[in-house]
């Protein structure tokens, strides 16, 4: 009995559903430079989220007429559209709180769902949507193992989800908002990489 209950708590330490990633400085990767990832699923066959601070120059307005979506005229129409990782980017990922009901989520926790379906965009242009919104195209996925070498070597610091960086920090705010969840000033950290 207590082998099971240790090694239930050994696996639960390492799942980081519902955490940021923060990308270390040194980290120069064209995606994910000082980018924040929000963690939507992490188990043992991997993980997925979404990089939540990397706008594209694409708005909602413009992915709701290419979908030929009925719109309301007042919806949020220049809310902008993230690059949310570089996986699968012709696909759209809704990150929205409250979760509501529709066609195709993720739960990721009691307030924050991930939604593919139409549903939640016909919903948001007719200005009956989620409060809180993140509209993103493509996703950050690693395979088996591969998140949990990447946090071995430093590449990324991890810290439970603050919702409020997420729907309400500005956008060039958010890496360095998420880093002071765990009180890190990024800005003092060096660009090379390396080991005290």
């Amino acid at each position: 009995m207590t082998d099971n209950t240790s090694q239930d708590s050994n696996t639960a330490s390492y799942n980081l559903t519902g955490h940021f990633l923060i990308a270390m400085p040194s980290l120069n990767d064209s995606f994910f430079n000082q980018a924040v990832t929000y963690i939507c699923e992490h188990d043992e066959a991997g993980s997925f989220g979404l990089i939540i601070n990397q706008q594209t120059n694409i708005n909602l307005k413009q992915v709701i007429q290419e979908m030929k979506i009925e719109s309301d005229e007042d919806y949020k129409t220049e809310q902008s559209i993230f690059i949310g990782g570089p996986v699968d980017q012709g696909r759209g990922f809704i990150l929205h709180r409250p979760i509501g009901n529709w066609s195709s989520s993720l739960i990721v926790n009691d307030n924050v769902a991930l939604t593919t379906s139409k549903d939640i965009l016909q919903a948001i242009a007719n200005n009956k949507g989620p409060d809180d919104c993140l509209v993103a195209l493509g996703y950050a996925g690693w395979s088996a193992g591969q998140l949990e070498r990447e946090m071995a070597d430093n590449t990324w610091l991890s810290c439970p989800a603050d919702e409020q960086i997420i729907f309400n920090t500005p956008v060039a705010e958010r890496w360095k908002a998420a880093a002071k969840l765990i009180g890190v000033d990024l800005s003092l950290m060096s660009n090379d990489a390396g080991h005290a």
